[in-house]
C-alpha cells in the first residue's frame, strides 16, 4: 500500500516542483540513487535470508508414483522400504530399541531410478516431500548455501504440519555438488554448507514430530566427504544398479502398457539386446519405437521399430553424411569382419550389421549378448579382443592395410588386453603394476594383441565367400540381419581363398 502511495505521489511532487521553476535536477539523482541502493539490498536480503520465493520452490508437486511404477530394483527398493518402515511403525522400534534411520543415500549410474525411487517413498509412507538438486545452494553470496539447508528441513516440517503428517522426508538430489570432500581447496562458501546439512542431520531425533528423513541421490559416491558417510547420518547406502535382463523385460512391460504393439514384438528378445541399459534408456527405446512407427504411419509398433530405437539410444541418430561407394565398401568390409569374428567365438550374438551412418560411426555390428555377464575369465577377454580387432584384419586382407575406423576398436583391445595383465592372467602372473615397469606391461600387452592378431588373420581367411555374398547386400540394402547372415555362415563352407586371387 505504501509503495503504491509513493508511485503516485513522487511523479505529482515532481510535475509541481516543475511548475514551480524549481531545478529538479539534484533531486532527481538523490532519488536515483536510494533506488539503487534499495534494489542492492533489497536483492541481497531475498538472497541470503531465503525469501519465500527461495523457500517455495523446494516443494514438489504431489505425484502418485509407487513402487510398482518401477521396473526391477528389487533388491534397492527392498531396502529402501525397510528404512522407510521407521517412519511408519514406530511402536516396533521403540520395543526393539532400534534408533530410527536419519539419512539414506542412493547411488549408481544416471537414468537407474534413484529420483523416482524417492518420490515413491514419499507416497509409500504419506508423508511430506520436499526436494531440492546440489546445485541449488550454490551462489556467490556467502552464507547462501547454509542458509537454504536450513529453510529446506523448515519447509518440510511446516509442510507436514500443515498436512497433518508425522513425518517428512527431504530429497536432495547430486548432492556431491554440496558433500563433496573436504581437502582444503574448496571455497569456504561450500564448506559452510556441508557444515550446515551435518548440523541439520544431527539435530533429527528419534522422539521428534514430524520426523524427518533425508534421501540423497549421487553418482559419485567416491567425491563425497567421509563425515556425510558415517553412522548416524546416511546410515544406509543403497546402491541403485543398471537393471538386469529381467528387469528390462519388466521395465519394458510398464511403459508398453496401453500401446499399440505388433505380434512380432517380443519384448524379452527386446530386452535381450539391451545389455548395459539404463531405465531411463529403455524408457526412451519405447518411445523412439513410437515415434518411428508414427513416421511410418503404422497403426501398431513393429519389431523393427524397437530395432531402429535400440539403434538410436545407443549409437544415436542417423547422419545425413554420404559416404563415396569406396568408403561404404570398405566399410562394410570392416563391420563384417566384426560380425564373422563374433559369430565364431559366440554364436547367435550378432543382431544386425548396418551400413546406416549414426552418431560418429560410418557402419557398426550390434551385438546380441547372450546373456547378461559381469565376471571375465581369460578366455572370454580374448575372444572380445578377437571381435574388436576383426574389423581392422578383415581391411588389411581385402585392402592390404588399414583406416582410421579401427581407432575405436583398438582402444577397446588395449583396455582389455591391459585387464588381463592387471588380473593376473598374462605370462607375467600376479603383479602390482607400480612394482613392475612400463616396458614390460608394454610388452606382455603387445604380445597378447599380436598372438591375438594373427589367430583373428586365420578365421578370417577361412570365409571368402561370406565377404562376397554379404558385401553385396550390404551394399545394397545397407542392412544384414543377423538371422539372414548367421544362414549364409553355415550354407557357405569356409574355402581359405581369398577375394582377387
Amino acid at each position: 500500500m505504501v509503495k503504491e502511495i509513493l508511485y503516485g505521489a513522487v511523479p505529482v511532487l515532481i510535475l509541481f516542483l516543475v511548475f514551480l521553476k524549481v531545478n529538479v535536477g539534484p533531486f532527481l539523482v538523490f532519488a536515483a540513487v536510494l533506488a539503487g541502493i534499495y534494489f542492492l539490498m533489497s536483492r541481497q536480503s531475498g538472497v541470503s535470508m531465503g525469501g519465500r520465493s527461495k523457500r517455495s520452490k523446494h516443494v514438489v508437486p504431489k505425484t502418485n508414483i509407487q513402487f510398482a511404477d518401477i521396473g526391477g530394483q528389487e533388491r534397492a527398493k527392498r531396502e529402501l522400504k525397510e528404512a522407510l518402515d521407521f517412519l511408519i511403525k514406530k511402536e516396533k522400534i521403540s520395543h526393539y530399541g532400534i534408533r530410527p534411520i536419519k539419512g539414506v543415500l542412493l547411488t549408481g549410474p544416471p537414468g537407474t531410478g534413484k529420483t523416482l525411487m524417492a518420490k515413491a517413498a514419499a507416497n509409500y509412507t504419506n508423508s511430506a516431500f520436499v526436494a531440492a538438486s546440489g546445485s541449488q545452494f550454490v551462489e556467490m553470496y556467502v552464507g547462501v548455501g547454509a542458509q537454504r539447508v536450513r529453510d529446506l528441513f523448515r519447509d518440510v516440517k511446516q509442510m507436514a504440519e500443515k498436512n497433518g503428517q508425522d513425518s517428512g522426508i527431504i530429497f536432495i538430489d547430486e548432492i556431491e555438488v554440496i558433500g563433496g570432500k573436504r581437502d582444503g581447496q574448496q571455497q569456504r562458501e561450500y564448506d559452510q554448507t556441508l557444515n550446515q546439512l551435518l548440523t541439520e542431520m544431527d539435530g533429527i531425533g528419534a522422539s521428534d514430530t514430524p520426523r524427518i528423513l533425508l534421501i540423497a541421490a549421487t553418482n559419485r559416491k567416491d567425491m563425497l566427504d567421509p563425515a556425510l558417510l558415517r553412522p548416524g547420518r546416511f546410515d544406509r547406502h543403497i546402491v541403485v544398479d543398471l537393471p538386469d535382463k529381467k528387469a528390462r523385460e519388466q521395465i519394458l512391460r510398464i511403459h508398453t502398457a496401453g500401446k499399440p504393439l505388433a505380434d512380432d514384438v517380443g519384448l524379452e528378445k527386446i530386452a535381450q539386446e539391451t545389455f548395459g541399459f539404463s531405465g531411463a534408456q529403455m524408457e526412451s527405446v519405447v518411445n523412439e519405437a513410437a515415434i518411428y512407427a508414427m513416421r511410418d504411419h503404422s497403426e501398431t509398433i513393429e519389431i523393427r521399430h524397437f530395432a531402429l530405437a535400440v539403434d538410436k539410444v545407443m549409437m544415436g541418430e542417423q547422419t545425413d553424411r554420404e559416404a563415396t561407394v569406396e568408403e561404404k565398401r570398405r566399410v562394410a568390409i570392416h563391420e563384417l569382419g566384426h560380425a564373422i569374428i563374433s559369430e565364431q567365438v559366440r554364436p547367435g550374438s550378432v543382431s544386425q550389421v548396418t551400413l546406416t551412418p549414426r552418431g560418429q560411426a560410418l557402419g557398426y555390428v550390434r551385438q546380441n549378448p547372450m546373456e547378461d555377464r559381469y565376471l571375465y575369465t581369460k578366455e572370454a577377454l580374448e575372444q572380445q579382443i578377437m571381435v574388436c580387432l576383426g574389423g581392422a584384419v578383415a581391411e588389411e586382407i581385402y585392402y592390404g592395410g588399414r583406416s582410421t575406423g579401427s581407432k575405436n576398436d583398438f582402444e577397446q583391445a588395449l583396455t582389455m588386453a591391459q585387464e588381463i595383465v592387471q588380473s593376473g592372467m598374462s605370462r607375467l602372473g600376479i603383479v602390482h603394476l607400480s612394482y613392475i615397469a612400463k616396458s614390460q606391461v608394454h610388452d606382455e600387452v603387445n604380445r597378447i594383441l599380436e598372438e591375438l592378431l594373427e589367430q583373428t588373420r586365420r578365421v578370417l581367411r577361412q570365409f571368402d565367400p561370406v565377404f562376397v555374398n554379404s558385401l553385396q547386400i550390404l551394399l545394397e540394402k545397407e542392412v544384414l540381419g543377423g538371422d539372414l547372415f548367421r544362414s549364409m555362415l553355415r550354407e557357405q563352407q569356409p574355402t581359405g581363398e581369398l577375394i582377387g586371387s
